[in-house]
């Protein structure tokens, strides 16, 4: 149970990690992808168009003599008027993912890391999903007494039914990748089982700061997520981008994403907006610093890392 003291020491104990106007927020790395390389994640790759930006690309976000660039996976959790929020839930433990060497079965300190936070499952009042796939949803639940069960037992999670029905129909369908039956049955499925699904249509508002907006293309329900308070704004952005280079080069979308073109099109009105509203860019997946503001920089975009 919380109470108004655990609140106060929660409050303290997220200052200092980053904010936007009075909401504190704080990162929680769950673990980091290694094996991919630009060439074989972004089907328009052309090591022409990247040389112009290894000199900020390159060590952190870049290995131009491998190719490979690596993607944390974490999330985000805020603190909006006594409210606890995370935003996008990684990879989880005790997973089974056939076919995906880096996510299976992993035994991560994600949890004690929230911890270092001052955070405890119990605190989370609200998860919202920015998308459902594997790597923003492992966390959605845990194993216990062999069933799973919610991670965060006093959360609202919220997601897009676009995104629900998209996420079914993949579990349903025989041709489909095993995993991703997987992920429906062990971390969304116990989320509707149990009441504590918020499942939403098109643009949808909460706390009074945050606003998810529609951002299709990676996949068919993704959501942006905005951030106002005190005349500064941020966005969790989720999958409209994979790594820096992205910014630059708006128009490669990565293998994954389930319409490229539509992908680039959310991309593009994404960084419009950061660039409009002077808000901070939190993706999912940014090596240190993770977060910065897009510039426009000639007939394309850049950006300026750190809070």
């Amino acid at each position: 149970m919380r109470t108004e003291k655990h609140a106060r020491n929660l409050e303290e104990s997220m200052k200092g990690i980053g904010s936007i106007g009075a909401v504190q927020i704080g990162r929680v790395l769950d673990s980091t992808l290694l094996g991919e390389t630009m060439q074989g994640w972004f089907p328009d790759f052309n090591c022409e168009e990247v040389k112009p930006h290894e000199s900020w690309l390159c060590p952190h976000h870049y290995n131009s003599e491998s190719g490979h660039f690596s993607m944390p996976v974490h999330s985000w959790v805020l603190r909006i008027n006594g409210y606890t929020v995370l935003i996008d839930t990684c990879i989880g433990n005790h997973k089974h993912r056939p076919g995906l060497f880096e996510m299976h079965m992993l035994n991560t300190r994600f949890l004690e890391r929230m911890s270092d936070l001052g955070v405890r499952p119990e605190d989370v009042d609200f998860v919202l999903c920015t998308h459902l796939h594997v790597d923003h949803v492992g966390w959605n639940t845990r194993l216990e007494g062999g069933k799973w069960v919610p991670t965060f037992p006093n959360a609202q999670y919220v997601m897009s039914r676009t995104e629900y029905e998209a996420a079914k129909a993949d579990a349903l369908d025989p041709g489909a990748r095993p995993f991703l039956k997987d992920v429906f049955e062990d971390a969304i499925h116990p989320i509707v089982e149990s009441g504590q699904a918020c499942i939403v249509d098109g643009v949808y508002e909460l706390l009074d700061h945050l606003t998810l907006t529609p951002a299709p293309g990676h996949s068919p329900g993704h959501y942006r997520i905005e951030l106002r308070s005190q005349g500064q704004t941020g966005v969790f952005a989720g999958d409209i981008l994979h790594s820096p280079v992205q910014i630059p080069l708006w128009k490669w979308s990565s293998r994954v994403c389930r319409d490229r073109s539509m992908a680039a099109e959310s991309r593009r009105k994404l960084l419009e907006f950061c660039v409009s509203e002077d808000a901070l860019l939190l993706p999912g997946h940014f090596e240190a610093p993770h977060v910065g503001r897009i510039r426009t920089r000639g007939d394309t975009f850049a950006i300026d890392f750190g809070w």
